[in-house]
C-alpha cells in the first residue's frame, strides 16, 4: 500500500473536486433512496384514499427527488472525472520527474517493452483508483448511515437489519473477495508486460527475423502470450461477475429479510402497515449502492499492483542527487581505486581503476572488446557511479555533482547516437538552439558532409543514413556544441581511414586547449595523444604515450601489431 500512498497525496491536491464529488454522490444516492421509498409510501397511502392535497404533496416530492437525483448524478460524474483526469496528469508528471534522471541507464535494468507497459498500461490502470476505490465507499457509508438513521424513527429492528446488511455487503463479503483476488491481478499484469515486451521486440527485430526465417516462430510466441493474457482477462471478468452476483444475491436476501421482519412487526402492531412498502423500497434502493462494492477488491488489487510495478522502476533510485554545478571550463577527471559491478552480475566490469586525466589533456582509452572501456566512459559521463572507490571532476566528488551541469558542459559522441525524425537541421540544432544555418553548413563541411543539405529528411533513428554518416552527423553536433570537454566513444569506428584522419584533425584543432577523451578499439590516429590507457578485463594494463608504449612492447604493442597484420596500418 506504500505506493498507493503517492496516489493519496495526489488526490489530496484536488480536494475541492474530491469533496464536490462526494457531496454530489451523497445527494444522488440519498435522493434515489428518497425517490423510491416515497413511491412506496405513495402507493400505500393512495390505497387508503387520502385527501387530494396529500397525494399532490407526495407527487411533487417525487418530482423534486427525481430532478435532484438527475442533477446531482451529473455533478458527481462531472467533478469525479475532472478530478480523475487532473490526478492522472499529476501522476504522469510525478513519475516522469522521478524517471527522467534515471533515463541514461534505465534500459540496463528494464526491457523497452516492459517499461512501455508500465508507463502506459499501469498509469492507465490507476485512473480507476479515485473513481472505483477511493470515493465510492465514502458515499456508500454516508448514504447507508443516513438511511439507517431515518429507519430508526420507524423501527429499531429494521434499522439493525440494514446495519447488518451494510457490514455484510460492504465490508465482510468484499473483504472475502479481496482475499481470493490476491495473485490474480499480479499474474494478469505480468502477462501483459510479457506480451508488450515480446511484441516490441518483434517490431524492433522484424528485419532480422525475416532474414533468418524466424518470423513465424516469433509470431507464434507472441500469439501464445496474447492468448495467455486473454485467459487471465477472462478469469478476472468471470471473478468480477461472480462477485457482483453474490453481492446482489445477499442484498436481495437482506431486502426479503426486511419484508419478513416488517410484516411481523405490522402483524404485532409495532409498525404502521402504511410504512412497510416504503421501508422495503428503501432497502432495495440503498443496496444498489452496495453492489459495486463487490468489484472494489478487483480494482483495489489492480491499482495496488499497478502502483507497485510503476514505482518499482524508480524505487531505491530516489536518493539525494548532487546539486553542485560545474564551471564552464575544461574538466579534470580523477579516479581512485574505482570498482564497478553491473546490477545482478557477479563479474566486475571495472576493477581497481586509478587514473588521472588532467585539464586540457588528450587521452585515448583502448583495449579489446569487453575490457571495460564503455563502462569507464559511462562513469566519466556520470551515467553510473562507482560501486566502490571515488571519482572526482575538477576536485568534486561525482556523487555531489549535478549531472545536468556535467552533460551541459560536455561534447559527447556515443557508440549509438539517436536521430529524430525530421530534417538534418532539426538534428543538428539540438546542439545549440541559437545556431545559424551558416554554422551548421560549416560543421557539415568539417565532417565531409558538405554535399548534404540542411533540408535533407532524416528518418526515425537515422534509418536513411549509413553508419558512417550517422557518426559524422553526431560529431558535427559535438563540434557545434563547442564546450571545453570532449567524451567520444568509438567516434570513427565506421569511417574510412582518410575521413577518420580529417575528423581527428578537426577535433584536435578545435579542442587544442580542451580536455579530450576518446574511447576506441582502433589504434590509428593516436600518435598525437598525451597518454594512452590500455584496458584489459576491467583493469588498467598500461599507461603512456604512443612512443612509450611501443618501446615497452607490452599489451599496446601487441594490439598494434595485430592491427597492422589485419588492417595494414
Amino acid at each position: 500500500m506504500r505506493d498507493l500512498h503517492i496516489m493519496m497525496k495526489l488526490i489530496a491536491r484536488e480536494k475541492r473536486d474530491v469533496l464536490l464529488s462526494i457531496a454530489c454522490g451523497f445527494v444522488a444516492g440519498i435522493t434515489a433512496v428518497g425517490l423510491f421509498s416515497s413511491s412506496g409510501y405513495l402507493i400505500s397511502k393512495g390505497a387508503l384514499t387520502p385527501p387530494l392535497y396529500t397525494l399532490t404533496v407526495l407527487i411533487a416530492l417525487l418530482k423534486l427527488f427525481g430532478i435532484a437525483r438527475a442533477v446531482s448524478r451529473y455533478g458527481e460524474r462531472y467533478f469525479s472525472h475532472r478530478a480523475t483526469f487532473t490526478i492522472l496528469s499529476h501522476l504522469r508528471v510525478n513519475f516522469y520527474e522521478k524517471l527522467e534522471p534515471l533515463a541514461p541507464g534505465i534500459f540496463r535494468k528494464y526491457r523497452s517493452g516492459d517499461l512501455l507497459s508500465r508507463i502506459v498500461g499501469d498509469v492507465d490502470s490507476l485512473q480507476n483508483f479515485f473513481l472505483r476505490v477511493y470515493y465510492p465507499p465514502i458515499v456508500l457509508v454516508l448514504v447507508f448511515l443516513s438511511t439507517i438513521f431515518f429507519t430508526t424513527f420507524y423501527s429499531l429492528y429494521l434499522a439493525l437489519v440494514l446495519l447488518a446488511g451494510l457490514f455484510l455487503t460492504s465490508f465482510l463479503i468484499p473483504a472475502y473477495f479481496a482475499f481470493r483476488q490476491r495473485g490474480v491481478q499480479e499474474l494478469m499484469r505480468i502477462r501483459r508486460g510479457e506480451l508488450s515486451t515480446e511484441a516490441t521486440e518483434l517490431l524492433y527485430g522484424f528485419r532480422e527475423l525475416k532474414i533468418y526465417q524466424k518470423l513465424d516462430t516469433k509470431e507464434r510466441e507472441v500469439q501464445q502470450l496474447g492468448q495467455s493474457y486473454v485467459k487471465e482477462q477472462e478469469k478476472q471478468s468471470i471473478q468480477s461477475v461472480a462477485n457482483q452476483t453474490i453481492n446482489l444475491g445477499v442484498s436481495l436476501l437482506i431486502s426479503w429479510t426486511m419484508l419478513l421482519v416488517g410484516a411481523y412487526l405490522v402483524s404485532t402492531g409495532q409498525l404502521n402497515g402504511v410504512f412497510l412498502a416504503m421501508l422495503v423500497m428503501l432497502s432495495l434502493t440503498v443496496f444498489e449502492n452496495a453492489v459495486p462494492m463487490a468489484i472494489l477488491p478487483i480494482h483495489l488489487e489492480d491499482n495496488r499492483h499497478a502502483a507497485n510495478r510503476l514505482y518499482s522502476v524508480v524505487k531505491g533510485e530516489e536518493g539525494v542527487k548532487g546539486t553542485e554545478k560545474l564551471a564552464s571550463t575544461a574538466f579534470e577527471f580523477e579516479l581512485n581505486h574505482v570498482h564497478y559491478t553491473y546490477p545482478e552480475e557477479e563479474r566486475e566490469a571495472l576493477s581497481d581503476v586509478t587514473i588521472r586525466l588532467p585539464k586540457g589533456s588528450k587521452t585515448a582509452i583502448v583495449g579489446p572488446s569487453g575490457s571495460g572501456k564503455s563502462t569507464l566512459f559511462q562513469l566519466l559521463l556520470g551515467i553510473i557511479e562507482p560501486t566502490t572507490g571515488t571519482m572526482k571532476i575538477n576536485g568534486k566528488n561525482v556523487k555531489d555533482i549535478d549531472c545536468e551541469s556535467l552533460w551541459a558542459l560536455t561534447n559527447v559522441v556515443l557508440q549509438e547516437n539517436h536521430f529524430f525524425h525530421g530534417t538534418l537541421e532539426d538534428n543538428l540544432r539540438i546542439a545549440r538552439e541559437n545556431l545559424s544555418p551558416e554554422e551548421m553548413k560549416v560543421a557539415l563541411e568539417r565532417v565531409n558532409l558538405g554535399h548534404f543539405s540542411l533540408d535533407n529528411r532524416v528518418l526515425e533513428k537515422g534509418g536513411n543514413l549509413s553508419g558512417g554518416e550517422k557518426q559524422r552527423v553526431a560529431i558535427a553536433r559535438a563540434l557545434l556544441k563547442g564546450e571545453s570537454t570532449w567524451l567520444l566513444d568509438e567516434p570513427t569506428s565506421s569511417l574510412d581511414l582518410l575521413t577518420e584522419q580529417k575528423i581527428y584533425h578537426e577535433l584536435f584543432h578545435q579542442g587544442e586547449e580542451d580536455t579530450v577523451i576518446i574511447i576506441s578499439h582502433r589504434l590509428t590516429q593516436l600518435e598525437k595523444m598525451d597518454r594512452i590507457i590500455v584496458m584489459e578485463k576491467g583493469k588498467v594494463k598500461e599507461v603512456g604515450t604512443f612512443s612509450e608504449l611501443m618501446e615497452k612492447r607490452g599489451a599496446f604493442y601487441e594490439l598494434k601489431q595485430v592491427e597492422r597484420t589485419v588492417v595494414g596500418v
